[in-house]
């Protein structure tokens, strides 16, 4: 099935534990040290827009992209309430069109994890290659072979809330690297009913060694990684991963 398409109406209620604010002031941080103070940023994978907000809040103008019609449309709810002039695209990352250049992009809550092959990865790299000005930045966060090895393969989490449930089955193969989410949703329903919805999420780890090769196959110059949150270098049981690169030329 699909990803993110019933899921979406209760995303933002299972991510309330996700700080966004922390997140979004370590990623201007970033970006404020690569002399990205302002400007066109585009976020990939931008999903419900929470971080599209707060980097429009912080004076970026921004344009968010997603595959899934059900996230953008909870986006453009947000939107509205804002009155933020963000731009939202439906596109796969693989294949987006900008009609011009931006100073960054940006991606963050694992949506590069989704990218299932190597040639998805490139694919992605060359693009935002191509779309960043001239020594643009581009940052995005990965979770790590690490934690789907040691922490969410072959787990199983459930949560029960008011208006929903949601039971969320990992099956991490090795061999692929691949973690497979067996996600069964029960949604209240304004007839007080609860429906239940079945959704199959797929992600890849990738090791660091790995996407500083793609990156740099893609044209672009790899700048750094750190583990998540810090300025340190990824650690063995580093859980997520902030990768930065740098447009080098078309």
């Amino acid at each position: 099935m699909e990803a993110y398409t019933s899921f979406a109406r209760v995303y933002d209620t299972f991510m309330d534990n996700v700080p966004y604010e922390e997140w979004s002031a370590y990623l201007i941080g970033l970006l404020r040290e690569y002399g990205v103070t302002d400007g066109l940023v585009l976020e990939l994978g931008c999903g419900t827009g929470s971080m599209t907000e707060l980097l429009a809040q912080a004076g970026y103008d921004m344009i968010g992209i997603d595959q899934s019609e059900e996230m953008l449309e909870i986006a453009l709810e947000k939107r509205l309430d804002s009155g933020h002039d963000i731009l939202y695209l439906q596109q796969d990352m693989r294949e987006f069109e900008l009609y011009g250049t931006v100073r960054a992009v940006v991606s963050i809550c694992d949506s590069m994890n989704y990218l299932m092959e190597e040639e998805d990865l490139l694919a992605v790299f060359r693009l935002v290659n191509n779309y960043l000005d001239p020594k643009g930045i581009f940052i995005f966060d990965l979770n790590t072979v690490y934690k789907y090895e040691e922490l969410l393969g072959d787990s199983t989490i459930a949560e029960n809330r008011e208006e929903s449930s949601f039971i969320w089955e990992n099956t991490y193969y090795d061999e692929d690297q691949v973690n497979e989410y067996d996600l069964t949703l029960f949604i209240r329903e304004e007839d007080g009913r609860y429906q239940k919805y079945e959704e199959t999420h797929y992600q890849k780890a990738y090791d660091l060694e790995t996407v500083r090769r793609l990156i740099e196959e893609a044209g672009m110059e790899y700048v750094t990684a750190y583990d998540a949150f810090t300025k340190e270098k990824p650690r063995k049981d580093s859980e997520r991963i902030y990768v930065i690169a740098r447009e080098n030329g078309k």
